[in-house]
Formats: structure tokens, sequence, C-alpha cells
């Protein structure tokens, strides 16, 4: 019990130092950037006399030095409070990340389960049939896929799918009739919506996924250990699926750990391109308008993700290999 305690303490230290090293950096940049908030009703508004840059400075404290703000931003945080937006409706800005933080959420997860239900059978496939017309395919449509930039495909799609052939809607989260809809009617509705968003989402995973599947495996099925039981007469598919799958999935497991922190960085192109009321888009618009609350939120709540996907990590590790410990790696 005491070594799991010290265990778990060194463990909480490590993200504590890491995350406050993390909120520093993010504070530093934000206001390093060209612009200020006081532009918006200041310099850009003509009706705005000598003294309101120095008023709004001093309402929002912006006339402070730069650690200062700081301190007070982190004894906000430690309350749970991340200030009110600066710009805009002045809301706080925890009610605004609250509003938003669904549909991304929902759109990563749906994206990371039909990664993980497509890629990890095709990478499984492609290395089991090395070489053959299988694997061959495979290997192009992954090139094509690395190739081929999100943005653009997000565009052709839209084109073909929404203007050419308008088979599926290519703005918003729900039609103009929304509210005088069936409730499986709105379900429709949202499903249809968001089919192109996550197949967005989804695509760009695949070959990256499904190119570390295969190496991973075949790499493994080069050990002696496979070779071994292959020697005492084991069925392929058990050698397969109990021996060589789950030593093959640890890169795999650090992708998806990898990939929990892009939630909110990932969404801010598809989101704007498909105007997605989500995460990504609110993100753009503080920072576009320096709205400095606004954008620590959403960093602080990606610092967190990217905390929680090494964390994942680690316990995902650790339950495809019993020897390996969250206390560092080490095999037992």
């Amino acid at each position: 019990m005491v070594e799991i305690a010290r265990r778990i303490a060194i463990k909480f230290l490590w993200v504590t130092v890491v995350f406050l090293g993390i909120t520093v950096i993010s504070f530093w940049v934000i206001h390093l950037a060209p612009g200020s908030p006081t532009d918006l009703v200041t310099t850009l508004n003509p009706q705005a006399d000598t003294g309101a840059r120095a008023r709004f400075e001093k309402l929002y404290g912006l006339d402070q030095p730069l650690y200062v703000q700081y301190g007070q931003w982190l004894v906000r945080l430690v309350k749970f409070d991340f200030g009110n937006s600066i710009s805009g409706d002045r809301r706080p800005v925890w009610e605004k990340i609250k509003e938003r933080l669904p549909l991304t959420f929902g759109m990563n997860v749906a994206s990371m389960v039909l990664t993980l239900l497509v890629a990890v059978p095709l990478g499984v496939a492609a290395a089991w049939w090395r070489g053959g017309w299988f694997d061959r395919t495979t290997t192009v449509i992954v090139f094509i896929g690395f190739a081929m930039p999100g943005f653009w495909l997000a565009l052709l799609l839209m084109l073909w799918l929404g203007i050419q052939w308008p088979i599926l809607p290519i703005s918003g989260l729900t039609s103009l009739n929304f509210a005088s809809m069936s409730p499986l009617e709105k379900t429709w509705d949202l499903a249809r919506h968001l089919i192109l968003p996550i197949f967005i989402y989804t695509a760009g995973s695949w070959a990256g996924m499904s190119r570390f599947m295969r190496s991973s495996l075949l790499e493994v099925l080069r050990q002696d250990y496979i070779m071994t039981a292959k020697a005492k007469g084991l069925s392929s598919r058990v050698v397969l699926f109990r021996h060589a799958l789950r030593n093959a999935l640890m890169p795999v497991i650090t992708l998806l750990g990898l990939s929990v922190p892009s939630l909110i960085g990932g969404s801010v192109i598809i989101e704007s391109i498909f105007a997605l009321p989500g995460l990504g888009q609110l993100f753009y618009g503080a920072v576009m308008a320096r709205d400095y609350p606004l954008i620590m939120g959403s960093l602080v709540l990606g610092a967190i993700l990217t905390l929680l996907g090494n964390l994942l990590a680690d316990v995902g590790y650790g339950l495809a290999d019993p020897r390996i410990r969250l206390s560092g790696g080490r095999q037992s």
C-alpha cells in the first residue's frame, strides 16, 4: 500500500508540474501575439475616445504586469472559475465551453471508434497477407490518404454530395424546420448533418493507424516466440489473435493517446468548413478576437486532455500487456 501511494503521489506531482508549465507557456505566448482585446472597442471603433483603451484595460486587469495577471488567473482556476469572456456577450467562459463540448466530443469519439473498427482490421489483414493483392491495394489507398489534405477532401465532398448531387447537407447542425420534426426525424436530421464531418475526421486517421498496425504486426510476427508457437503446431488463428495481436497493439494505443488532445485543435478546420457550433469554432473565434480568458479556458481543456491521453495510454499498455506497470513502463 505504501508503494502504491508513493507511485500515485509521484504521478500526481508530475501531472501538476506539467500542467502548470503548459499554462505558463500558453499564457505568455497568447500575450505575445499582435493585437489586443481593446482593439475591438477602441481602435476599430471611431466613437471611442482616447481614454477608452485605458478604462477597458483597467476593467479586465490588462494594465497589470503579466505575472500578476497570471497569478490572478491561476487563483480563479483553483476555484474552477475560468472568468468571463471579453468579447461578445461577456458570458462565463465555462458556460460557453460547456455548450460546445458535447458536439465536438461526440464527433471525436465516433471518429475514434470508426477508426479502430476500420484501420485495425485493415492493418492486420495487410500484414497477414503481406505482399498480396490486398496488401498492395491498401498501400496505394493509404498513400493517397496521406497525400490528401482534409480540408480539400471536405470541400470536394461538399461539392459532389451537397451541390452537384444534393444528398447530404453541407453546413450547420440542423435543418431550418428542425423544431417541427418528430424525435426520430430529428435524430436522422442530426445524423445527416454529421455524416460528412465525421467521415473527414475518420478518413484522416485511417491511413496512419492502418500503417502503424501493419508495421507493428509484421515486426511481432518475426519474433522468436511466434516462430516457437507455430513450431508447436498452433493454428494460424491462435498465433495471430492470442499471441501476436496483443503485442502489436502498442503503437495503436500510443496513437490513440496522442489523438485525445486533438479534440480541440483538430476540430478547428472541420467545424469552420461545415459551420458547426463546436469547440474548434469557438476557439478560432476567441483567437481572432484576442479573447484571453476564452483562449486560456480552451487551452486548459487541451492540457487536461493531453495529460488524460497520456494516462489512458499508460492504462492501455497495462491492459494489452500485463507485464507493463504504470510506474514507468518497466517489465516485472
